[in-house]
């Protein structure tokens, strides 16, 4: 199992984020993590990240035990967070060369090569990041969390701000990437998720309210921007 977490509850002082929430992903899936502003979408990539830490409950990455070994679990996963923060002087080679740094990835010339050509950035790599469109820019955020070849990619709504062609540029990628990887996204598109998703998973003030296949809520002719409303409204 590529993703497993029990119960997890977090707390921000009094107040409370997440609620005993569980679930899990399986390799190859991609999940999209719904969810009103303050439902706790980000305050859970956070603790499956480990950039914070969860009041209680278990956290498996990769039958990794988050209490155990985070290092570990670091290695395992590329992270896009929805500020996508780069080094916008830096040149596309240069930064990725500097997060590979990071992780100690031998041969990175090579790596450099094949992670560019897989995130489209062929004919702009000679740029520094500050002249590149929104869409670059969060092609060059993939980039930064696919160069140590993670197992999981965890992405916060990966396709704000882009326009209609970049979205289906960026979906595209996303589905390319998942067949050999675990994909878990969070969105305030539904039609986006629709198209991209294998399962839904919906928060509501800190507590799971759906976790259903794409698929079946199709079957059930089902609307996921009416269900998504009736759930968190």
């Amino acid at each position: 199992m590529s993703i497993s977490i029990n119960k997890i509850s977090k707390y921000y002082k009094k107040q409370l984020a997440l609620n005993k929430i569980s679930f899990k992903i399986q390799k190859g899936e991609i999940v999209g993590l719904l969810g009103p502003n303050g439902a706790g979408k980000s305050t859970l990539m956070k603790i499956l990240t480990c950039y914070t830490k969860e009041n209680s409950g278990n956290v498996n990455i990769c039958n990794i035990n988050k209490d155990v070994d985070e290092l570990s679990i670091k290695s395992k996963i590329g992270y896009l967070p929805e500020e996508n923060p780069l080094y916008t002087n830096m040149y596309i080679k240069e930064y990725l060369s500097f997060i590979g740094s990071i992780y100690n990835i031998p041969n990175i010339k090579n790596r450099l090569a094949e992670i560019i050509k897989i995130t489209g950035l062929t004919k702009e790599q000679h740029k520094k990041i500050y002249q590149l469109s929104k869409g670059y820019k969060q092609r060059v955020g993939l980039a930064a969390a696919l160069i140590h070849n993670p197992e999981i990619l965890i992405l916060d709504e990966p396709t704000t701000g882009l326009d209609p062609n970049q979205i289906i540029e960026i979906r595209t990628l996303i589905k390319e990437l998942a067949k050999d990887k675990t994909v878990l996204l969070s969105s305030h598109i539904m039609q986006e998720v629709e198209k991209i998703c294998t399962r839904i998973i919906i928060i509501n003030s800190g507590e799971i309210v759906e976790n259903e296949l794409i698929s079946r809520l199709k079957k059930k002719n089902i609307n996921l921007e009416d269900h998504f409303r009736k759930l968190t409204s």
